[in-house]
């Protein structure tokens, strides 16, 4: 049987690709790097609805994807009302996130909502969207795209079967800003570990790239850097200052018998159980780890929901985990103090607006 898929939004990660432009430079090609690749390569899958409240957008991308003039909607309620979904993906600017995602799982029937990140633009939405998603048994799968990569995956459970021992702490980094970047390498961090933060300080330059290519500059993401601290005592720092061209993803896991380091050129290893630092092969198989197959694994992941044959991997209780810490740089740089997690009211209800 066939899962039947829809869109909520036409945008970059949607299928039409933009990361380091503006809407201005969406053509009229599809982007394989995005949520309608995912779906389009899956065999298990047919994307059969996409809404917008922008009909030139909307058209646009029915084309690209060969969406029928039939499964296009202008608005996600008409398309909500009008088809049966057992996969709803939400790609609309994350202020929107929890106002379409508690939509699709109230108005809608879907097994899954897979949600872009970050979750939501406070905890007090994020939380919001659990419980609703919770009390609608829909899976909401929040799309930190780390968490898909069969590399990270066995590294990860190379980490906890003791390949570094105990672990002392975790450097990484990716381009500025948070919300929209950054997001993915503090979750990895938690995601890795298999651990809670308990302690965070932040510090935020105000520098935003993305606000460059936008009409609305007024968003508050910005670039950012930190350090927390979690509750197995584990102590990690996050830089997110410098942009897209002289900054990447990258990752330092220290242990007490080794430690792993992920650059450009992936994964490697060394091994320091009998005193020297030899390097030896990671233990991450031959998985591919490009982006595009990061979207592939989630569709893939997100049938696997559907038909009952997995367990949530990045689960919306999970980006809950993230946001907190996302929002706890925020609060210390402008209060001057660090920030206990998980927050509690007035800091829950914090908004970092984000595109």
């Amino acid at each position: 049987m066939t899962d039947r898929a829809g869109i909520i939004g036409t945008g970059g990660v949607a299928g039409m690709g933009i990361y380091d432009g503006s809407e201005d430079d969406i053509g009229a090609d599809p982007e394989p790097a995005s949520h309608a690749g995912g779906y389009d390569r899956n065999e298990d899958v047919d994307l059969v609805a996409v809404a917008d409240i922008d009909e030139d957008a909307l058209d646009r991308f029915g084309r690209a994807w060969g969406i029928p003039e039939d499964g296009r909607y202008l608005g996600h309620e008409a398309m909500l009302e009008a088809t049966d979904l057992d996969i709803v993906s939400v790609c609309t600017p994350s202020m929107l996130h929890r106002e379409h995602v508690e939509d699709v799982a109230t108005a809608g029937d879907p097994d899954v909502v897979w949600c872009e990140k970050p979750v939501a633009c406070s905890v007090t939405d994020a939380e919001s969207m659990v419980e609703t998603c919770d009390s609608e048994r829909v899976e909401l799968v929040v799309n930190h795209s780390q968490r898909f990569l069969r590399q990270n995956q066995a590294v990860r459970e190379a980490v906890r079967d003791g390949l570094v021992g105990e672990v002392q702490s975790m450097t990484s980094g990716s381009p500025m800003e948070l919300l929209r970047v950054g997001t993915h390498v503090v979750d990895f961090s938690l995601y890795l570990l298999d651990a809670r933060a308990e302690l965070v300080a932040g510090h935020v330059t105000g520098a935003n790239q993305a606000a460059e290519h936008l009409t609305d500059d007024s968003v508050d993401d910005a670039a950012t850097g930190g350090f927390f601290t979690l509750d197995t005592g584990t102590f990690v720092t996050y830089d997110g200052t410098a942009r897209r061209d002289v900054s990447m993803f990258h990752h330092r896991i220290n242990g007490t018998e080794g430690r792993l380091v992920r650059a450009e050129d992936g994964w490697r290893y060394w091994d320091s159980s009998g005193g020297d630092h030899e390097e030896k092969e990671p233990p991450t198989g031959d998985h591919d780890d490009s982006h595009r197959q990061s979207f592939d694994n989630a569709v893939t992941h997100a049938v696997d929901l559907v038909e009952g044959r997995a367990e949530n991997v990045s689960s919306g209780a999970d980006a809950t985990e993230t946001i907190e810490v996302l929002v706890g740089f925020y609060a210390s740089h402008y209060t001057g103090g660090r920030v206990s997690v998980p927050l509690d009211r007035p800091l829950k209800d914090v908004t970092i607006t984000s595109w």
